[in-house]
């Protein structure tokens, strides 16, 4: 038996969700019991939150002497134990598994020429790839109809069903074309919104306004399948969401979930789409303020149940971000850490370099700089900076610039300051998003630094405020921004705590005085 790497099989282990660890265990003892040592291999890799292949010995063998060929050949079949039980648990859990299961049945009933078996294998498989909106499987579904006509010589049933047939075919080929064109109108507004979260310039307008001109945007009635629904309704959602469009942005997601519950067997099968929608509304929900409805939204995520370990990291993800945002906006930085704490200790089980994200950043940065914790912000915003500068949230890229302005003021680092306000301007100017907020915001922490009393500091502040305060209001400026920025400029003009100020404005905005 070849042999497997420990560190292979440790992945393979690590990447099992809880349904799937569950059904290894009893997959594991309907074929022996609990004190076979593949058992205890996996148990103990599962345990681990770092590879340590020496412990597994340990915890596999105490101190019994082995073969280094022995353990190697335990964990390949361990290995191979694993694939078969997923295998069985995607045949028991997965239409698409099913069906292709079905579809080889065919194949072996055709070969030894049972051709009425094959029909009838054909007709269920039919059925539930219909259910289950399986167009490629319908096609080849359809093939074989005219290749068991063929083999039977059964010219009357072409005669009669190749009419019906090539129709069907063509339907289902239409279908399938449509929601190839909504994905790929859905992944170009994706890739516009991951460069740059909120639209800020002309031409980015001009651009999203060209995308959602396609026939198939504006007619919903193109939309000829629950399939190409769903992403009808994913694109004008992002869209909305893009301009800063709040209530059609709610009001998509809103009919999406809608639409989405209206079929819970196509949700059961697929359950992630699911989730970025219902990430969506809760998002939404906070910037309608809706917000006991985006509690009720977070809950329901929360109980979603995952169909494998990316399902489990996507609601890991979204329920933390929402979680983590909402106390953002409240000001409730103590709630703030000890949530993002469980977060993190959470997160272990999971690839860490999926949270090495420039969002993820943002709000461990704010949390701790919120609650005051400017060592450990400094830490965050240190790592954030190290992430190589990609195309994806370019505002947050530029914010991690003024942000780090801000906490070393907070630090006290007066010298080190003057030359990382020289540097911020050069790298805003370099990448042309320096936006008059953004020089604005420099030229007041400058003048923050170089103020020669309390009294002419109070007031640059307040000269400064109104200006601030109206650029904040301008279409394409980021609401995280003005949250962050705009707070921490007002804590200091009325010389009061960051948290207390984000508390003073989210009762205004969201409580009755």
């Amino acid at each position: 038996m070849p042999k497997t790497p420990s560190g292979k099989l440790y992945n393979l282990v690590k990447s099992l969700s809880g349904p799937e660890k569950r059904y290894f265990k009893v997959f594991v003892n309907s074929q022996g019991n609990k004190e076979n040592k593949y058992f205890q291999l996996f148990d103990a890799i599962d345990k681990q939150e770092e590879f340590d292949d020496e412990a597994l010995k340990e915890a596999v063998y105490g101190n019994e002497s082995i073969q280094s060929r022995k353990y190697s050949e335990l964990k390949a079949y361990l290995y191979d134990l694993i694939l078969k039980s997923l295998q069985s648990y995607d045949e028991k859990s997965s239409v698409g598994h099913r069906l292709k299961n079905m579809m080889q049945g065919i194949r072996v009933l055709f070969r030894r020429s049972l051709f009425d078996d094959c029909k009838g294998h054909l007709g269920k498989a039919k059925k539930l790839a219909y259910r289950y909106e399986q167009f490629n499987t319908v096609l080849e579904i359809l093939d074989w109809e005219k290749r068991i006509a063929y083999a039977e010589a059964d010219i009357d049933f072409l005669d009669k069903e190749l009419g019906r047939i090539a129709e069907e075919e063509e339907r289902v080929l239409g279908q399938l074309q449509v929601i190839s064109e909504y994905r790929n109108i859905f992944f170009r507004l994706l890739v516009s919104l991951r460069k740059h979260t909120v639209v800020k310039r002309e031409e980015q307008k001009q651009m999203l306004s060209e995308i959602m001109k396609s026939p198939l945007i504006k007619d919903p009635e193109k939309a000829n399948s629950h399939t190409a629904r769903v992403i009808y309704y994913r694109v004008h959602s992002i869209y909305h969401f893009a301009n800063s469009d709040q209530q059609g942005f709610y009001h998509k997601n809103q009919e999406l979930i809608t639409l989405m519950e209206s079929e819970p067997h196509l949700l059961q099968e697929d359950v992630s789409e699911y989730i970025s929608a219902l990430s969506n509304l809760i998002r939404s929900c906070g910037e309608m303020g809706r917000l006991e409805e985006m509690e009720d939204n977070l809950e329901k995520l929360y109980r979603v149940e995952p169909r494998s370990l990316d399902d489990e990291l996507k609601v890991h993800r979204q329920y933390y971000q929402a979680k983590l945002s909402l106390c953002m906006l409240k000001g409730a930085f103590g709630e703030g850490v000890r949530i993002l704490n469980r977060h993190l200790k959470e997160r272990k089980r999971f690839e860490q370099s999926l949270f090495e994200s420039h969002t993820f950043y943002y709000i461990y940065f704010y949390i701790t700089f919120g609650a005051g914790e400017y060592g450990r912000a400094l830490d965050f915003l240190n790592q954030w900076l190290s992430l190589p500068s990609t195309v994806e949230r370019q505002d947050l890229q530029s914010l991690s610039r003024i942000l780090n302005l801000m906490v070393h003021y907070e630090l006290g680092n007066f010298e080190l300051l003057e030359s990382l306000i020289r540097s911020t301007y050069r790298f805003l100017k370099k990448r042309d998003e320096l936006d008059d907020m953004e020089r604005k915001t420099i030229s007041l922490i400058k003048k923050l630094v170089e103020a020669p009393s309390k009294k002419m500091l109070k007031e640059d502040f307040n000269r400064f405020k109104e200006q601030f305060e109206g650029l904040s209001q301008q279409a394409g400026t980021p609401r995280l921004y003005a949250n962050a920025v705009v707070a921490w400029f007002e804590s200091k003009i009325e010389g009061r705590g960051f948290s207390e100020i984000l508390q003073k404005e989210f009762r205004k905005q969201f409580q009755a005085p």
